[in-house]
Formats: C-alpha cells, structure tokens, sequence
C-alpha cells in the first residue's frame, strides 16, 4: 500500500501495470464497452482478455483481438488471473451471483446493472472493502452523465439534502412527443421502433426504473439506505396533450421525475409525472436525455445533464469507471472509507401544490360538489381551468390546489371517484416549484 500521493506518481511513471478484463454480458452496452477498449489500444492500461455470454458462437465478432479468450462459463473466468469484471447482464439472477463470487475471489467489478445495485448495493459495497477490491457502478445512473462519481466525489464537501430528476429516457421520449401532439400508444410505439424502449416498457412508464436510479443516487448522494419497493411510483400512461395544454397555461410543462429528499430527519421519496416550471433546468430536458440536480446544504444546486442511455454513452461511464480502477487498485491504493448509510423509512408525503384533471359529463352542480369535498379535507382551490371546445359528454377540466400534503389531496380525490357524473377516473399530479 502507497502513503502519499508521490509515491503513487512516482509508480505510475515507472511501471505500466495492465489490468485484465473480463466482459461478462455482450450485449448492446457489452459491445459497445469493447469497442472502446478496442479504439483506445494503447492509450490506457486495460486489456480485454475474455468475453463472457450465453450462445457465445452466436455473439463472436470479428472485429475483437484474437488474443481474446469467448465462453460462456463463468467459472472459467473467475478461475483466470482477470483483474477486473465487467458485469453488463443486468437483473438480479445470476447476476448478483456472478459478482458475489468475483468479489470474493479478490477481482474488483464494474456494473452498469442499476437493479442489482438498488437491492443489493450495501451487502457487495460491504463485501467489496473486506476483500480490499473496488466495486464501480457510475454507469448504473444516467449512462454517460457522470452524476454517480460527481455526487460522490466532486461534491463530497457539501451536505446535499436532496436529489431530483429526469432518470428514465424512455418516459421523457414518450412525453416530449405527447407534448407535441402525439397519442401515448403512438409515442410509446415511437419509442420502441427507436430502440428507447423495450418491448415490455412496463419498467420504464410505470416508474420502476427510475425508483432503482434513485435508490442508488439516495445512497451515493444523501448515504440514505432505502428498500425499492418502499419508494412511490406512478406511472404516466394516462398523461394526454390535454394535461400539457393545461400546463402551459400554469407555466409549466410535465416530466416524469424522481425526488428523493431528506427533511427534519425524515427521508421523502417518489417517482412520478409532475408539473415543472418551464424556467426549471428539468423543462428543456427533451427525447432520451436525463437531467439530475442535486441541492447542497451550502453549495446549493448542481445540475448534471446528458444522453442517459445507450450502449455508446454507457460505455463510456463503464470504461470511466475502469480507468479509475486502473489509477487505484492497480497502483496498490485502495479505495477511501465511506461512513455507513442511514437507514430511512420512507414517506412520499411531499407537500406541494397540484394539479387535478377530471373528465365529467357535464351537468350543474359539478365544480360545487367538488369544491365541497376538498374544503372537508382542509385543502383550499388554486384556480379552476376549463379550455373550450370540448364535448359535454366528456368534458376535461382542471383544478389547481394550493400547496397541501400529497396524503391530502389522494384522500380527497378517494371520495370524489363515487360521483357519477366522473366519465374517468381524477388525474393527479404534484406542481414542482
């Protein structure tokens, strides 16, 4: 182990250590990784020795150095004197297994695998310094956007307080094009044929994507160790071009975002469609690009932005994460002590102002039978929003709430779905300001 930084010089300058590496998951991201490392021959001390992946005479491309060793058993790699693996897999089995056992056999890991990370990040960070390895998932959050190693290094002598953001490129592709006029099917189709979303996007529109993000930023940001499943998503399958028209009017456009807050001790977190300004950093944040701002107790906020999916730019953060390995595990230096997370239970109680869209078939009466119920929960009217045009059969409109706690709002929208004049169910959203 070196005890100064000149030492630690003084071997880069005199010995090129090279650390073997092993990609495991030749997928889109796995040969995208490749492919850098391939492009960057000799400018760094990284070299692919074996790729790892099921149907591998399938996977084989020409394009990779003979020296190469293809398998599709992992065993055969951990047995290797590999320095590094590369898990590009995602899921959670075998994939946890799989880095478990790299771990412990005294190979350092680098994942872009944000679900395995979200469930299991504690146990194999824990596992990783009792082995004296590294364990770097900067590619876990926002692709090549480096909000994973800015939280936990560039803005280490800060107390952040709180992180939100556009996390999951699919909802905001689909919304942007909902924005501009498009029907939700069609722009999800739109996303799919552009490859932003699988052909299952439930992870993405329902939320459980990003709640993994922010799990992860919870814990790298604000040290908090939370569950994924304790964490509120809401999808936005029934966001229409209407809510965005109603929108403009209020200044603001609508993102999926993800919020994660701690306040008087309490850790506050959600993931869900939300009005933003249009002056908010979160507003011109269009397509598949990501943007999170983190808010410092003294340095205030820092915005980082950029393309948050995609082989290219995640492979970019996966070889990121590589080199530091290569600056540190390799030069003998282990990776700096972090204090041990908070672990929160978590409310998505945020109090906010909000936006309630109904649809009704029109008839006297309404607006007071509405009005009636939120006065018994205590929650004062903002202002009442109805565009002209529509047919009375189902006539959409709008109600803003002043600021109120979301439990609030959910326990008097729970009253007012018996009325019968409601041709669809009440659209909630929280108004960020």
């Amino acid at each position: 182990m070196f005890n100064s930084k000149s030492q630690l010089d003084e071997t880069r300058l005199t010995s090129r250590q090279v650390c073997k590496v092993a990609i495991v998951g030749f997928g889109t991201v796995g040969s995208a990784v490749a492919k850098l490392l391939c492009a960057r021959t000799g400018e760094h001390s990284l070299d692919v020795t074996h790729i790892c992946n099921r149907d591998v005479e399938r996977k084989k491309a020409n394009w990779v150095p003979d020296h190469v060793c293809w398998t599709d058993d992992i065993n055969e790699v951990l047995k290797t004197d590999v320095t590094v693996i590369v898990e590009l897999m995602g899921g959670l089995n075998p994939a946890y297994d799989i880095v478990r056992r790299a771990l412990q056999s005294g190979k350092s890991v680098v994942t872009a695998n944000k679900q395995l990370i979200a469930y299991h990040g504690s146990k194999l960070i824990e596992l990783a310094r009792a082995k004296q390895q590294h364990l770097a998932f900067g590619a876990c959050v926002a692709g090549g956007v480096p909000v994973v190693s800015g939280l936990h290094e560039g803005l280490a002598g800060d107390r952040l307080l709180k992180v939100h953001g556009i996390l999951n490129g699919t909802c905001n592709y689909i919304l942007t094009r909902i924005e501009s006029g498009a029907l939700f099917a069609d722009a999800l189709k739109e996303a799919q044929q552009a490859g932003f979303a699988e052909a299952d996007p439930t992870d993405d529109i329902d939320g459980f994507d990003a709640r993994a993000k922010l799990v992860v930023l919870a814990r790298v940001g604000l040290n908090a160790e939370v569950t994924p499943e304790s964490v509120l998503c809401r999808s936005i399958r029934e966001i229409a071009h209407i809510d965005f028209e109603y929108a403009h009017e209020l200044g603001c456009t609508i993102r999926q975002v993800s919020r994660a807050e701690l306040r008087d001790g309490q850790f506050l977190a959600s993931v869900e469609p939300a009005l933003v300004p249009l002056d908010s950093p979160l507003a011109s944040v269009s397509g598949g690009q990501n943007s999170i701002i983190s808010t410092g107790e003294f340095g205030g906020e820092t915005v980082f932005a950029g393309h948050g999916a995609g082989g290219n730019p995640t492979a970019v953060a996966v070889v990121s994460d590589l080199l530091h390995i290569v600056r540190y595990r390799c030069a003998g230096v282990a990776e700096p002590d972090r204090p041990a997370a908070t672990v929160y239970d978590v409310s998505n109680d945020f109090e906010t102002p909000h936006y309630l869209r109904f649809v009704v078939m029109d008839s006297p009466g309404i607006i007071a039978a509405l009005a009636g119920v939120l006065s018994g929960h205590n929650i004062n009217i903002g202002a009442v929003f109805q565009r002209p045009g529509h047919d009375k059969a189902a006539l959409p409109f709008v109600i803003t709430l002043e600021s109120c706690k979301a439990s609030q709002a959910e326990a008097a929208l729970a009253e007012m779905r018996a009325f019968p004049f409601l041709v669809h169910q009440p659209l909630r959203m929280p108004i960020l300001r």
